[in-house]
């Protein structure tokens, strides 16, 4: 595969400090720019960017995925399969509250990966996975 350009994702929070928290001490991600309205972050590589927006009321929506209820947006970052370990269980040891354990989708087919869900302080989903084989990313 060739490098890969960094994505840009930004996202709404109805709790800038509480989500800047949690991105920076949780997940680790690297603080950049930021105002009084957003935040910049270095999430493995990608820009993600944490915007206030007032609260909502909107449910969580899901759809089934190999029998579980994946979270619907959701976003997140695919790993090398070493580095999705570590952070697995960096991320079980402070104590995240998954939506999704962490698991192996579609175990000797096609496309095996793993996979984790869980959200953030103002509701986003994550999904953060690795292929068994980096090859089969887009593999039917």
């Amino acid at each position: 595969m060739s490098k890969i350009s960094p994505f840009h994702i930004a996202i709404p929070v109805h709790n800038l400090e509480e989500c800047r928290t949690f991105y920076r001490n949780i997940l680790n991600c690297e603080e950049g720019r930021s105002s009084d309205h957003w935040v910049d972050f270095n999430l493995f590589g990608h820009q993600l960017v944490i915007h206030y927006k007032p609260k909502t009321e909107e449910k969580l929506h899901t759809n089934a995925v190999d029998g579980k209820s994946v979270p619907v947006p959701h976003y997140g970052v695919v790993l090398p399969w070493q580095i999705f370990e570590e952070f697995s269980k960096s991320l079980i040891q402070k104590e995240v509250h998954f939506i999704i354990k962490p698991y192996i989708r579609f175990e000797g087919q096609i496309g095996e990966q793993a996979t984790m869900f869980f959200l953030d302080p103002a509701g986003n989903a994550l999904e953060f996975k690795s292929f068994k084989d980096i090859t089969q990313l887009f593999a039917k």
